[in-house]
């Protein structure tokens, strides 16, 4: 039994899809009684639909150029508007930065001219950390600092602390990994109890299933050889019954009344049926005789149809071209005067460029119809 691939299902699909198309194709083409006189409508129709798609697309082609338009116009003022004020906002930003960096006392060579430089003036040493206090100031030397016994006693007490803390965390340390090694073989011994269980357990029931498939075994074989000896004895007691049937019955005994129904006088059993007799041939010839004069009248009934049929799509395709070749000449004509049209505004138009301030946009022509 072979199984359906997806890609099995799509090729199937698509061919289905096209033998399809390909019926509804024939039928329209060949079926003459449902076909319109020489023309296509749904061409027509989706024609006109396309056409009317078309000018909706322009339209609204049109109709978002002008809004783009008008937006980038919108944002050309709001930008103008923003550089005014960033310009603005500049000019203001620097004066505020002159005013409030750029002060007389701010200046590099202000420190001259300064009337309060000793009233400003810092004595030579006024803490430990004192950026001026340079090695050539000889101002402070080592073990001179002002905090020297203060932070000599925090150096002690911070020393103490670091040694308790290092003590209390390597105690903690070890109890921690005692009660880890006592966890750790405790769940070991409990593993090793919950194997030797398992494979206990695991033991006794294969010793089961291996007992369970013997007697299983045991008994099938047991069953075969019953079934093998009903089956042999029933098949010689079918052979001599039928044997007995066929040297008794009415089948090689040639018996024509064998082929009589139980359903009435007119219907034989086929399986027994022996030939029909004369009568019954005589009348299958009259009644084939019958069947080939009825099938030459119904060929030419058909023969006359058809011509018919030809002489009607003659008269269709004749109307059909006085049709197209009339609506060609009105097209010609429209064509025409539309051209005309065109021509006319193109000439105003052109006149209203003379003039100031007119349009200097090339002439609007109409559309002529497109062609079907």
């Amino acid at each position: 039994m072979e199984i359906a691939q997806p890609r099995d299902l799509e090729r199937y699909l698509s061919l289905a899809k096209r033998r399809h198309g390909e019926l509804c194709r024939q039928k329209r083409i060949f079926n003459a009684r449902n076909r319109i006189i020489g023309g296509d409508t749904d061409a027509w129709d989706a024609q006109v639909r396309d056409q009317k798609i078309k000018e909706a697309t322009e339209k609204a082609r049109h109709e978002t150029f002008a809004a783009e338009m008008r937006q980038n116009d919108k944002i050309t003022c709001i930008l103008e508007g923003r550089e005014r004020r960033d310009r603005k906002s500049l000019c203001k930003a620097i004066n505020d930065f002159q005013q409030t960096f750029q002060k007389p006392e701010t200046r590099r060579e202000f420190d001259l001219s300064d009337p309060l430089a000793l009233r400003k003036d810092l004595p030579a040493r006024q803490s430990d950390d004192d950026i001026r206090n340079t090695v050539s100031g000889m101002q402070k030397f080592m073990g001179e600092d002002l905090n020297f016994y203060e932070r000599k006693k925090f150096q002690e007490e911070q020393n103490r602390e670091w040694s308790s803390q290092q003590q209390r965390e390597r105690e903690s340390a070890r109890a921690h990994q005692r009660c880890a090694e006592d966890l750790y073989f405790k769940t070991r011994l409990q593993f090793d109890e919950t194997a030797k269980h398992l494979q206990s357990l695991e033991s006794a029931t294969r010793k089961a299933v291996c007992a369970a498939v013997k007697e299983f075994n045991r008994n099938q074989a047991t069953e075969s050889v019953e079934r093998k000896t009903r089956e042999k004895k029933q098949e010689q007691e079918d052979d001599l019954a039928e044997i007995s049937n066929l040297l008794r019955g009415d089948l090689l005994s040639e018996n024509p009344q064998q082929a009589a129904s139980s359903f009435g006088p007119h219907r034989v059993v086929p399986d027994r049926w022996k030939g029909m007799t004369r009568e019954q041939l005589e009348q299958i010839r009259l009644v084939q005789k019958q069947q080939i004069q009825e099938k030459l009248r119904l060929r030419e009934e058909e023969w006359q149809r058809d011509r018919d049929w030809d002489r009607q799509r003659v008269q269709r395709a004749r109307s059909t071209l006085l049709v197209e070749r009339q609506q060609k000449r009105q097209q010609w004509d429209l064509r025409r005067a539309l051209d005309c049209a065109n021509l006319s505004l193109a000439k105003e138009q052109r006149s209203r460029c003379l003039f100031p301030g007119g349009s200097i946009a090339g002439p609007l022509l109409l559309g002529a119809p497109e062609e079907q």
